[in-house]
């Protein structure tokens, strides 16, 4: 049977999922989880929740699935040793840091692939599985007939999106929010860019295709789908910054689903979507994946603008509208948000609903056939915020009451395969006129309303005793106490042993410059330029569709990638990796990689700790690549933003850009269909090089550069790296908005 695995912003939002039927939930604390903004839990409600949680046999996995650095690994392991404790069942997890940590010191406490490591094929779920993973998240751009396959071959769990909102960037692996407002994702704190307006123009003709929400994906929907769903191990919901309703209503419809029963009132738009797709998964076409009209809440249609009159509008309704129901109306594009506190009929008498008409008074300009659409109904909520706190299902207890006159009375009882015995305080008095008979006794001791548990059977063997309503209540009470305490979960502190690391034979390269090439002129100038090392058709993507033998060197950028040709071919790692800590270069180096590219995320200060660490843990040096010249890479995605305009195929022809208010992103349409977004200012650092300790090689990153740019970037570091004067004016168009602010190359 599948788990359904719930998402948890909130204690409330727990109780909701709980109530309505969930498996397992998955929450975040204060810190190192991907979710900042949500309300998240402390270590003392963690310890509430997973109380709540494991009386009712649901399992708690904790996100700590952002990456970490240096400074903050001894607080992230104090963490993980508090979670364990604390008796959470898993860690969702994408720092190999904190991965590592988990299955060499905790075999009992889960460690869970997540979604940001991008595995997305055999390759890269049978090396964590290798590594000590008990479950792998798989991307949600994997298409079903795939996971199937990779389901078949594992023989590992596997879990999988099935409903909520959607990344357009490939497993989440998105570094637009800390490229544009300083808040990255992989540190948990997405501004959600993708939700914004962008202008999509083509920059060969100079004409504006949309200025529209052209990178904000549909919500995830796939309950039509319930039946092949169930060949996986876990269904996951999204949703941790969501309402405690939001959740009450998805697991129920899931739950409902997955048992084969039928609710017709349950309606997963009548809580947020911004409609819904049946995803990759399901091969949605890419041009119907996105909702370019509206980033947020969209609701359902309810109904037009009829006519204006005097004090307001009369509405003409296709469903149902009541008091207190929230509406919103398209004008022109833009939304008029309304809670209906007061409604009218045609004659203008106050009404509290209207099935076919209605009138509302706003002082808001409105044209006739607006669309009105419903974004909450204020009834639907009051049913579903009743389905919470309740318990979904009770456990089932057999208990055996013993007892004679004058002797302790005896209550063994059995639940869940775990056993309990008490013993009474008090001696049983005898009774000859009115005995406590089994009637009476059960009928006392089944007052568990307030518990998880009912009676199956009891079994009374007592003759001729009388037991007052009072202790059979306490005795019931006593009894329930130690039934929970039995049922839930202690773990004893586990003595930690400090690692030691390997030496590796790593080989320390002199100071040297890589390009990484996009087009064939770019390696041409290369070339030219007699570059040792440059990255072309030796480069393996982080998702890469297949694999083809290749020879010498590879650069490679996802975990797929690693398992496949470590045997075959030296590599070295990219920076999608997110390398910000001195052990997760370590065991890349261990994989096997010669070299570990550093992530765009990390600081100068914080790349002198991860080398200091690394040279003290090991009394060797890493090999690090750093890159110090380019567009930035913001995001990639399996989305064709010009297919949904119906552009597909004119990326042959013309050149693109995504623009919104702080400047312009180019597009990169692969061969493949897929999509890379750059930023668009040029990371520069050649007047930095000199400060940065412990890399060696120093990359330029070339992606819409011609022949001669080429040349002249790549003359200017040569000159750098040689010690000979350089040319700064090859690129002025540098700020901080081409790297992150605060945990960045820029050196600040």
């Amino acid at each position: 049977m599948s788990e359904l695995l719930a998402p948890a912003g909130s204690f409330e939002a727990l109780v909701a999922a709980i109530s309505n039927g969930c498996d397992a939930v998955y929450l975040g604390m204060n810190r190192f989880g991907a979710r900042a903004y949500a309300n998240n839990f402390d270590i003392d409600e963690l310890k509430k929740a997973i109380e709540y949680a494991h009386l009712r046999n649901v399992k708690i996995y904790v996100t700590m699935n952002t990456i970490v650095f240096d400074e903050e690994l001894a607080d992230a392991y104090k963490q993980i040793d508090e979670l364990y404790l604390a008796n959470v069942d898993g860690l969702i997890i994408q720092d190999l840091a904190i991965f590592n940590y988990v299955v060499k010191n905790y075999p009992l406490l889960e460690a869970h692939c997540s979604t940001q490591m991008g595995l997305d094929d055999l390759d890269g779920c049978l090396l964590f599985k290798e590594l000590g993973a008990k479950r792998v998240v798989l991307s949600r751009e994997v298409p079903y007939q795939k996971l199937i396959e990779i389901k078949s071959k594992l023989k590992l769990p596997m879990e999988i999106f099935v409903h909520g909102a959607l990344c357009v960037s490939y497993s989440g692996g998105c570094y637009m929010s800390g490229l544009i407002g300083y808040r990255s994702g992989n540190r948990g704190r997405c501004v959600g860019s993708c939700r914004k307006k962008y202008e999509l123009i083509n920059t060969t003709t100079n004409k504006t295709l949309t200025n529209s929400y052209i990178l904000s994906m549909k919500d995830l929907n796939t309950i039509d789908h319930i039946n092949e769903l169930k060949a996986f191990d876990s269904l996951k919901i999204e949703g941790r910054m969501k309402e405690p309703a939001y959740v009450a209503n998805v697991i129920r419809a899931y739950r409902n689903a997955l048992d084969n029963t039928y609710d017709n009132n349950i309606k997963l738009n009548k809580t947020f979507n911004r409609t819904f797709t049946k995803g990759y998964i399901f091969n949605e076409d890419k041009k119907d994946i996105t909702n370019i009209e509206k980033p947020n809440n969209y609701g359902y249609k309810i109904g037009r603008v009829k006519r204006k009159i005097k004090s307001g509008y009369e509405l003409e309704l296709y469903t149902p509208l009541n008091q207190n129901d929230s509406i919103r109306i398209n004008h022109n594009n833009e939304d008029v948000t309304i809670t209906v506190v007061k409604m009218y009929d045609l004659n203008d008498n106050l009404i509290s609903s209207a099935n076919k008409a209605c009138i509302i008074k706003i002082k808001d300009e409105l044209s006739i056939n607006d669309e009105v659409f419903m974004t909450k109904d204020y009834k639907y909520y009051q049913f579903i915020e009743k389905t919470y706190p309740n318990e979904f299902r009770r456990f089932g207890i057999n208990i055996d009451v013993y007892g004679k006159a004058f002797d302790k009375l005896i209550i063994n009882v059995e639940c869940d395969d775990k056993f309990i015995s008490l013993e009474s305080d008090f001696l049983l008095e005898e009774s000859i006129n009115r005995p406590t008979d089994k009637e009476a006794f059960e009928k006392q001791f089944d007052r568990l309303n307030n518990t998880v548990y009912k009676i199956n059977n009891l079994n009374y063997y007592c003759e001729n005793v009388f037991i007052p309503a009072s202790k059979i209540n306490d005795l019931r009470r006593n009894v329930i106490d130690m039934l929970n305490q039995e049922r839930l979960l202690s773990r004893k502190p586990i003595a930690i042993e400090e690692e030691k690391l390997d030496k590796l034979n790593i080989i320390k390269e002199n100071k040297h410059i890589s390009v990484f090439c996009t087009t064939e002129e770019q390696y041409q100038a290369c070339k030219d330029l007699n570059i040792s090392e440059i990255y072309y058709d030796n480069y393996i993507r982080r998702n890469e569709n297949n694999y083809k033998d290749k020879k010498g060197n590879l650069l490679i950028a996802g975990y797929g990638g690693i398992y496949h040709y470590r045997k075959t071919n030296e590599f070295q790692t990219d920076f999608m990796l997110n390398a910000v800590n001195y052990k997760s270069v370590y065991m890349l180096h261990k994989l096997g990689a010669k070299k570990v590219c550093l992530s765009y995320e990390i600081n100068k200060d914080q790349i002198n700790n991860l080398v200091n660490n690394f040279y003290n843990e090991t009394s060797a040096m890493p090999n690090l690549e750093m890159i110090v010249y380019g567009k930035a890479t913001m995001m990639f995605t399996t989305y064709c933003p010009l297919k949904v305009l119906n552009q597909c195929g004119q990326c042959k022809k013309n050149k693109y850009i995504l623009k919104d208010e702080y400047g312009e992103f180019p597009i990169i349409s692969n061969s493949d269909c897929t999509t890379t977004i750059l930023n668009g200012k040029t990371l520069n650092l050649i007047d930095d090089i000199d400060k940065i300790n412990g890399v060696n090689t120093f990359r330029i990153q070339l992606t819409t550069e011609d022949y001669n740019e080429s040349i002249k970037i790549i003359k200017a570091f040569q000159n750098k790296i040689n010690n000979e004067e350089y040319d700064l004016h090859f690129n002025k168009e540098t700020d901080t908005r081409g790297h992150f602010k605060t945990n960045s190359n820029s050196l600040q």
